[in-house]
């Protein structure tokens, strides 16, 4: 690892430890019910946005009608999203182009609306303004508000002793949007403006080229054809940086410019490059913190932060340093002269020279450890190993920290798990901060645990036979293998990332991607709260020599076991045939 890539590693933990304690307490007081920070600047326009929809912030809500309001707002918010698609071409701002086509308005909406933001799509060529400001920014805020809102109903039902209310989601998705995303979303994008990024309204702007040597060829008149200097090129503009700040933030992905965090308009140097992987960590990493001080105790929210922080540190000093390690085939001297390369720096393919392999390999660590999906390079041409981590990342459950609430979500339902199997080694009774897990709970945890697995495998099965779907991708045997498994594994996850190497503007891939999208976020949501509804009803157990401790080391590793091992056991033949062979082939 050089020192530049050590300083940069050091200055993000640093910095995140510094700012998800105040953050992590801020958002306990948010989600508290009481009074909070800001109240005199921010309850009059909640006050205001209760009254439009006609909500009453003072009565809870049961489990089952607070999933029935967050299925109806996404219901709404994909039918409104693909309108607005449907007709872009008649609205301000256009840029001209025409309207988005029926299969690619219903898989964008279902994306941005799901917090996966995957995109069939180049932004900058295909998408208007508006279409972009009023319709994908906003999913970005209010898809990142319904994770973190789903979370705090989980926090209430374990910090609440028997209770039969979770909360108001319409208060939860207001207070989360308006007090936390949209502030810490304006003052980075401010900060993104000030490293010259792109902020303006116009379609492109027309530059004179410095270098006049380039030539393109082109047909006269007559039809021959001719060699002609550029000497003009048209640069796309946009409001780029007030959606990027919020892309990251909300751990959405996506990209204005179809070359996404790795084009110089979205993060313009190797400051922004640091302040976006700090901006889609921090939500994930100040969860646990939050978690902590609304039950009670902060010995827990530290174990959960453990959890989270050792995964996270593992998969990017992996990442970065399989990438910085390169391909050993090109660096073996011997029979082959040309393949006799040093490969200074790594194995740079797709990569960003001004970034270099490490830091490519810990965005690419943290943006798959969270739902994130944006990218600063292509995961395509990542090494073997390299490649493998941020697939790992995903088949995790991306609880590492994972996305803004749901990954809190996820370490959770596997905390359960993890109290469970312990209760069944050790004869303890299973009990999660004083709550008996029993089958009732055991039976959603499961469903919540083979929901995303079961979407990966079962439409990539037929993927890798149905001659439609191979005729995606840009490479066969084991690297198609992972490029297939990789988009099914990004959408059923909601991260939205991708390998790059599978055109999936097919009908097969446009609408079964769409349907994991749909699976990883509604089929994991609803056992959610259903754990939710169960856990607030029970009473508090006192404590005892028979309670097994969950806020120690040894609970950590507890924890870390489970999610390993289940992921282990369910992704690992598709590891083995996938980049597992690819690296031996070398």
């Amino acid at each position: 690892m050089s020192a530049a890539s050590l300083v940069s590693l050091l200055v993000l933990i640093v910095a995140l430890l510094i700012c998800i304690g105040p953050l992590g307490r801020y958002m306990a007081k948010v989600y508290g019910g009481d009074a909070a920070p800001g109240d005199r600047v921010f309850l009059p326009i909640e006050r205001l946005i209760y009254r439009l929809l006609r909500v009453n912030p003072k009565r809870e809500q049961r489990w089952n009608v607070y999933a029935l309001a967050v299925l109806a707002f996404s219901l709404v918010s994909v039918l409104a999203l693909y309108l607005f698609q449907r007709v872009q071409t008649w609205l301000p701002l256009s840029n001209g182009f025409s309207n988005i086509i029926p299969k690619m308005a219903f898989n964008t909406s279902v994306s941005f609306v799901t917090n996966t933001n995957w995109q069939s799509y180049s932004g900058e060529s295909t998408m208007g303004h508006l279409v972009q400001m009023s319709g994908l920014a906003v999913q970005n805020f209010v898809s990142a508000a319904v994770g973190m809102a789903l979370a705090a109903a989980l926090i209430r039902s374990l910090a609440r002793r028997s209770a039969r209310t979770i909360g108001n989601f319409w208060v939860d998705l207001t207070r989360t949007t308006v007090r936390i995303l949209l502030p810490i979303a304006f003052v980075i994008a401010i900060a993104l403006c000030a490293q010259g990024a792109v902020q303006n309204f116009k379609s492109s702007t027309t530059v004179t080229t410095v270098d006049k040597t380039v030539q393109v060829q082109t047909t006269d008149a007559s039809g021959a054809t001719v060699d002609q200097p550029v000497t003009e090129q048209k640069l796309p503009g946009g409001p780029v940086a007030s959606q990027e700040a919020i892309k990251e933030l909300g751990t959405n992905g996506g990209g204005y410019y179809n070359a996404n965090s790795a084009h110089p308009f979205e993060s313009p140097t190797r400051l922004t490059n640091l302040l976006e992987i700090f901006a889609l960590l921090i939500i994930g990493f100040a969860f646990p913190i939050t978690y902590g001080e609304m039950v009670g105790s902060k010995r827990q929210g530290r174990t959960v932060l453990a959890v989270m922080g050792v995964l996270w540190l593992t998969a990017a000093l992996m990442a970065g340093l399989f990438e910085q390690n390169g391909n050993p085939e090109l660096t073996r001297r011997g029979v082959d002269q040309s393949l006799a390369s040093d490969q200074a720096g790594g194995n740079m393919e797709s990569k960003e020279v001004r970034f270099g392999s490490f830091s490519s390999g810990l965005f690419a660590a943290s943006t798959t450890g969270t739902s994130t999906g944006a990218v600063n390079s292509g995961h395509d041409s990542f090494t073997p190993l390299g490649g493998m981590i941020p697939l790992v990342n995903m088949k995790l459950g991306e609880v590492s920290p994972g996305g803004t609430g749901v990954g809190l979500i996820g370490l959770l339902i596997n905390a359960i798990l993890a109290v469970f199997i312990a209760g069944l080694m050790v004869g303890r009774t299973p009990e999660f901060l004083g709550k008996k897990i029993q089958a009732a709970e055991m039976k959603l945890v499961v469903l919540y645990i083979l929901a995303m697995p079961v979407a990966v495998l079962v439409l990539a099965a037929p993927s890798v036979l149905l001659k439609t779907a191979l005729a995606g991708r840009l490479n066969e045997g084991p690297h198609g293998l992972t490029e297939i498994v990789y988009a099914f594994a990004s959408a059923s996850n909601n991260n939205g990332s991708a390998f790059a190497g599978l055109t999936v503007t097919s009908n097969w891939y446009q609408t079964t991607l769409g349907l994991c999208m749909l699976i990883g976020r509604f089929f994991l949501m609803i056992p959610v709260l259903a754990i939710a509804g169960s856990l607030v009803r029970k009473p508090r157990v006192p404590v005892t020599s028979g309670t097994f401790p969950t806020d120690t080391p040894l609970f950590v590793a507890l924890v870390l076991g489970v999610v390993v091992i289940v992921a282990g056991l369910t992704f690992l033949p598709v590891l083995a045939l996938g980049p597992v062979v690819e690296h031996l082939s070398l």
